[in-house]
């Protein structure tokens, strides 16, 4: 009962083969449109720059003049028993203060930190955008790989299935032994076995490309069969490490950490220092009366002054604010070496990937060459009498595992192709462009 099932789960996935030259496949361009509006880490990127920028707008404020108005109005009843009184008056008055800091070197290390912090929320999006581009690209291909392992399982299973019948006729017949039945049967059950493993997978890869994109298609453009893959220029490791180390966006962001670091050493060092204001303000009041009489009066007063403060002992927090700023500092210095670090080998690693990529391709497009000549031989072999159908078996099932490692070899290479631009920050959506020009628009619908 459990093989029906899987065979009408099997014939479900395959039964959409006849509409698919209806429907039209969604290719990796698509998708990473889709992406872009949908993905959730890009859309925080997007949103933390805009509130970097805020940031900095309030830190300019802390070095631009500030201007209050204030207004109060009061009734009140006055009862004096004796002699008896009775009154009751208002109060009404209206206050406009400014200030304008003319020395407050804490706020311009504040505002400096606000600006650099823009350009890491940049940096931030920037980096997102590249994050977001390979991890479309990986999904969109897992999916590929997927379906291609599905298709290289059913053929073997097709073959198997023939094979199997086979020897159940022969056996039948007396010209085969139970012994041969069984293997044959053996050999199906474990790849009815293995194909409803890939199915899984291709389900469960569909859903990882539905998490980053927001779509669940039906039909995907898949990968030509011979695409373009060109080993890495210059070809040399050491100078797409260089590159990195001066543009990867992990050392960008590092280098500007430290550079808000430092910052925020020096605004430590001035919180001990004295500040200046000019200050300004304009008071009207009028009284309507008081407690000793009812006579009316309106007085004006303008002020113009400095105001300069300055902190004389804080307990030890203004010292121990400097200690801790310095150690964030050495902290920050450390941080943008291990960047450097990080950006230069993974560079070398997507190097190595790409370049031995291309080489691993090579060799199993020759693989696949032989193992198709190997197969034309053995089934005609077969015909003239000198291989049996498991030789013709074996080597269909030789040519359909070199195909799927043929393709997987492509996939990864053109992602390591793609991480190496975003190592050295070179990735953008020119190259979506032009990786999904080596995409058909034939669909593979599984």
């Amino acid at each position: 009962m459990k093989r029906h099932t899987l065979a009408a789960a099997i014939a479900t996935v395959f039964a959409c083969h006849a509409s698919a030259a209806l429907a039209q496949a969604v290719n990796l361009q698509q998708v990473f449109e889709a992406a872009l509006s949908y993905d959730a880490a890009f859309s925080g990127a997007q949103s933390a720059l805009i509130a970097s920028k805020e940031k900095a707008v309030q830190a300019k404020a802390g070095l631009l003049p500030s201007l209050n108005l204030a207004a109060n109005a009061s009734r009140s009843a006055y009862e004096l028993v004796t002699p008896a009184t009775d009154r009751a008056y208002s109060t009404a008055g209206m206050t406009l203060a400014g200030s304008y800091p003319l020395f407050r070197p804490a706020n311009n290390e504040a505002l400096s930190q606000a600006q650099a912090s823009v350009r890491i929320a940049e940096a931030g999006l920037l980096a997102a955008k590249q994050d977001l581009i390979a991890r479309t690209a990986q999904a969109y291909f897992d999916v590929l790989l997927a379906q291609d392992t599905l298709t290289s399982i059913a053929a073997q299973k097709a073959a198997i299935s023939e094979q199997l019948a086979q020897s159940k006729r022969e056996f039948e017949v007396g010209t085969k032994t139970i012994v041969d039945t069984n293997e044959a049967q053996a050999r199906f059950d474990q790849v009815v076995a293995l194909e409803a493993v890939a199915l899984g997978d291709v389900l469960i890869k569909k859903s990882a490309l539905q998490t980053v994109t927001g779509l669940s298609p039906k039909a995907f453009a898949r990968l030509s069969d011979k695409p373009i893959i060109a080993p890495a220029q210059p070809n040399n490791p050491d100078t797409w490490a260089g590159r990195a180390l001066e543009a990867a966006i992990a050392v960008q962001t590092a280098e500007i950490s430290r550079e808000i670091a430092a910052l925020e050493l020096n605004r430590a060092k001035s919180a001990s220092s004295p500040t200046l204001d000019l200050t300004a303000s304009l008071n009207a009041t009028r009284n309507l009366g008081s407690p000793a009489s009812n006579n009316r009066s309106t007085t004006h007063l303008a002020s113009l002054g400095l105001a300069f403060n300055y902190p004389l002992y804080s307990g030890g927090a203004l010292d121990s604010r400097t200690r801790e700023a310095a150690a964030q500092l050495a902290k920050s210095q450390s941080d943008l070496e291990g960047a450097r670090r990080t950006a230069a080998q993974a560079a070398r690693q997507a190097y190595y990937g790409l370049n031995y990529g291309v080489a691993q391709i090579t060799a199993l497009e020759s693989a696949e060459r032989s193992s198709l000549t190997l197969l034309d031989s053995t089934k005609l072999g077969y015909q003239v009498g000198v291989r049996i159908n498991l030789d013709v078996l074996n080597a269909q099932q030789a040519l359909a595992s070199t195909r799927k490692d043929l393709a997987k070899a492509r996939y990864d290479a053109l992602m390591a192709g793609l991480r190496l631009k975003s190592a050295t920050t070179q990735l953008t959506e020119a190259d979506v462009a032009a990786l999904n020009k080596q995409l058909t628009g034939a669909p593979v619908n599984h």
